[in-house]
């Protein structure tokens, strides 16, 4: 058993900074907007509001490939916790092809609730500011 442990100690380490990586790129997305709103004040043309959404989409992206990652090594940690001791050859390969299922895709986590509801408020406030600013 002491070969197996090791394994999904190693697994779960991988989700773990997987898990970590999702978290820093929402602190970066909203620290970026931000920043981009104060840059663009009132001296500037309105147009420079709309460079908000380029971080949003590539943030959301970025986050969406994440936690792909994180769901196919939660799908190998899985298997791992299955397979007998003499099985465990510490293999950390968790590809797309071996774990497909309908909830393992991009476009699956693009759409999931943790992705959805930040990323779509956060575009919508931004919505808002643009929309106060253009009318003050």
């Amino acid at each position: 058993m002491e070969n197996k442990h090791k394994h999904l100690d190693y697994v779960q380490g991988v989700i773990t900074r997987m898990s970590s990586n999702s978290f820093a790129l929402k602190g970066w997305a909203v620290t970026l907007i931000a920043g981009i709103f104060v840059l663009a004040g009132k001296d500037t043309d309105k147009m420079y509001f709309l460079v908000a959404y380029i971080p949003i989409l590539v943030f959301w992206g970025l986050d969406a490939f994440y936690l792909l990652q994180e769901r196919l090594y939660r799908s190998l940690y899985n298997k791992v916790r299955n397979m007998n001791e003499s099985e465990i050859d510490f293999s950390m390969n968790a590809h797309l092809e071996e774990f497909k299922t309908e909830k393992n895709t991009w476009l699956s986590c693009m759409f999931s609730k943790t992705e959805f509801w930040f990323y779509i408020p956060l575009a919508l406030v931004s919505t808002g500011i643009i929309i106060l600013s253009a009318v003050s």
